[in-house]
């Protein structure tokens, strides 16, 4: 399966040590929109210019998306599957139905097909939401992020003049976190269940006041959560916050039983050393799903709701009923 990577951030480097781990895959290039000659990858893969693309249309199965989600991927995703299969892990939950729709209607247009939301959420966590409601349908999701560095988070905050750096922290509320797991469903809101955490560096002269005005009050990102903004020096932002570890957990507890006498707990929990080379790895399974339903002859826009589990996996159907069943 012919890979391309789009765009070279962390996620890409992920994506990149995925695909080349991988032995059915071969990774054709990297596109990225600065001079090419600048940008030192991890492996031996050729980087071309981001306005090249075109040009290897007939070279790629499958282009895999490593833009942000505040402004790269709601343009980019839908405006490349006019020419490629893609796989994105856009992840601004609340507008993803319209950037569905807007991948979609491209994709159809072109004869192409693209999945949208990749990763551990949206992505394999909202698998494990819709499992555990199918099997226990009188219940109640609790999902919890961190503690850890949210990537989408971090570069939103990046995009704010004024600001050179940052990262920032998705942490779970401990009390909450139990309650969930007591059994006890409890109503918990989102600034219940969550607090955000941000070190920036900001840029010589920048007004820190209109900085921090506009983390704590950007819609879909801060506004509904308790956020703390603490302003640092790069070095101390290099030297304390350089890692990229993540994490969560999805519980749903209900009842189950002719008269709801039973009680019920799931739980799916990640621990990350690399949030961007996990997601990388789910991006890269996807890319082989879409490689295979596209040559079942499927074109539009898909989640991984719609894959097929066994299409994820480099493993037979043979193997995998030996193996893993």
């Amino acid at each position: 399966m012919r890979i391309g990577i789009a765009g070279y951030g962390n996620l890409g480097r992920g994506v990149e040590a995925a695909v080349t781990n991988a032995q059915d895959m071969e990774l054709v290039g990297i596109f990225t929109r600065r001079d090419p000659s600048t940008v030192k990858v991890a492996t031996d893969a050729p980087v071309y210019a981001w306005n090249d693309m075109a040009a290897y249309a007939d070279k790629i199965d499958v282009m895999v998306l490593c833009g942000g989600s505040a402004t790269d991927l709601p343009a980019q995703t839908p405006e490349l599957a006019k020419t490629f299969c893609v796989v994105d892990s856009f992840d601004t939950h609340a507008h993803i139905p319209d950037h569905f729709a807007n991948v979609d209607a491209a994709a159809r247009e072109a004869g192409t097909l693209g999945v949208i939301s990749c990763g551990w959420d949206p992505g394999l966590f909202s698998l494990a939401r819709l499992y555990a409601s199918a099997v226990m349908p009188n219940g109640a999701d609790y999902t919890f992020w961190g503690r850890g560095v949210s990537q989408g988070h971090s570069d939103a905050i990046r995009r704010i003049p004024g600001v050179a750096d940052a990262r920032q922290y998705t942490v779970p509320v401990p009390e909450a976190l139990a309650a969930a797991r007591s059994g006890s469903n409890p109503e918990l809101t989102t600034r219940q269940k969550h607090t955000r955490e941000c070190f920036v560096v900001a840029e010589p002269d920048a007004n820190l006041a209109a900085i921090e005005e506009a983390i704590v009050t950007m819609p879909n990102y801060f506004s509904d959560y308790d956020t703390t903004v603490t302003f640092i020096t790069q070095e101390e932002l290099n030297a304390k916050h350089a890692g990229l570890p993540h994490g969560g957990t999805v519980i749903r507890s209900g009842r189950t039983g002719l008269n709801d006498e039973f009680g019920d707990t799931i739980e799916f929990s990640l621990n990350l050393d690399s949030n961007p080379h996990f997601t990388g790895s789910v991006l890269a399974s996807v890319a082989r799903a879409v490689y295979r339903m596209r040559q079942d002859g499927q074109v539009g826009a898909r989640t991984m709701f719609d894959i097929p589990p066994a299409m994820l996996s480099p493993l037979s159907a043979e193997e995998l009923r030996a193996h893993l069943m």
